[in-house]
């Protein structure tokens, strides 16, 4: 079933899900967490945790600066994927010294994308509005070195 993974969730229109904050476009954790578990139940995921610099454990990675960053795997029928991301503001911009929200809301954002490194909601992160159907053809690839139908949908927002 490993091979069906990719083809099952990036099928799914997610545009319905989405949320515009500024000039960026979040789906719903909770959404995407729910169609996860409707298609692949036995999947899981996990935050990495890291040594701060006293050697504590903690769920976020600290820089020199003062920004952060959070990491989230995702395994679906043992195919992990990983990806890690900044903890940062509504401007796309790192913030220093985060606070337990903004590392909270961090961590969520982190584990849509992770699970959109499966398929689910990938298009989002193209710029694209919806996926293609099964009969399109291909027009790109992925950073995942799988092949991706992306959508042919102009933005009109």
């Amino acid at each position: 079933m490993k091979n069906n993974i990719w083809e099952t969730l990036s099928q799914i229109d997610c545009s319905k899900h989405t949320e515009k904050k500024g000039n960026l476009t979040y789906l719903s954790w909770a959404w995407a967490w729910r169609t996860l578990m409707v298609h692949y139940p036995t999947a899981r995921y996990q935050f990495t945790d890291h040594k701060d610099h006293n050697g504590n454990i903690t769920d976020i990675q600290v820089y020199a600066d003062g920004t952060a960053s959070v990491e989230c795997t995702v395994t679906i029928e043992e195919l992990s994927r990983t990806i890690s991301l900044p903890v940062m503001d509504h401007r796309n911009q790192a913030i220093q010294n985060p606070n337990a929200r903004q590392i909270s809301d961090s961590k969520m954002r982190c584990l849509v994308k992770a699970i959109a490194m499966h398929g689910l909601g990938l298009y989002i992160y193209a710029g694209e509005d919806l996926p293609e159907s099964p009969s399109s053809s291909v027009k790109g690839n992925s950073t995942v070195g799988q092949s991706v139908k992306w959508a042919n949908v102009s933005q009109n927002s």
